[in-house]
């Protein structure tokens, strides 16, 4: 059983996409067994090949299927001109037109039901390939709410932590003013209680020149 590759698409992956889809519409055959040859060459499913095209490749290649399309209608032409042609000689004007209409309406109609039951079938496989990636989308919105709910958490817990540091600097900054204002007090009170007892000594010379203090 062939894996079937999860990876993103790469530009070769693309270029196939657009050449045997391409190819297919000139040849008057579906987009769905085109996606299906596409898969088996690069290992995806149907399905992820034709989500592919109708979202990304094809706005790239609207000119060039324009063009298959018309070569589709010219090559559908000289087919059943070629069919009918070899028939006409033995064949009156009035049998030969009901033989073209009928072979014509015929075709048409049964390739309308081909057409139909081909593109549901199509777009049943997006619809599973949309709904995957819808889960993937929702899983991974999931995961970045969890993400956010504990950013969210965590923010609250450092804005808390914020202010608690700064309550804690206020007291210990008013604390530390109020430690500087007492040394600077106690330093003045120092200064003065110097000056008070340099003043109170005095000395004067006895009648032998000695220096004795006067209190």
């Amino acid at each position: 059983m062939t894996a079937v590759r999860q990876d993103a698409w790469s530009a070769e992956d693309d270029l196939i996409l657009a050449d045997v889809t391409l190819r297919h519409i000139r040849e008057g055959s579906t987009q769905l067994a085109a996606f299906e040859e596409v898969g088996d060459k690069i290992g995806r499913t149907s399905a992820a090949c034709g989500f592919r095209w109708n979202s990304f490749v094809r706005k790239k290649y609207d000119e060039a299927i324009g063009i298959a399309k018309a070569q589709r209608q010219k090559r559908s032409y000289s087919k059943r001109q070629s069919s009918v042609q070899p028939q006409v000689a033995a064949l009156s004007v009035t049998d030969t037109e009901e033989m073209v209409y009928r072979s014509e309406a015929f075709s048409e109609e049964t390739l309308s039901i081909d057409a139909v039951i081909r593109f549901l079938r199509q777009w049943k496989g997006m619809v599973h390939e949309n709904a995957r990636h819808l889960k993937l989308l929702e899983k991974e919105l999931r995961e970045k709410e969890e993400e956010l709910n504990d950013l969210k958490f965590e923010n609250e817990r450092l804005f808390k932590q914020v202010n608690e540091v700064q309550t804690d600097y206020r007291v210990v900054n008013d604390d530390y003013k109020a430690l500087i204002q007492i040394m600077d007090r106690a330093r003045r009170l120092a200064f003065l209680s110097e000056e008070e007892e340099e003043v109170k000594s005095r000395f004067k010379m006895d009648a032998n020149g000695n220096l004795e203090r006067i209190d």
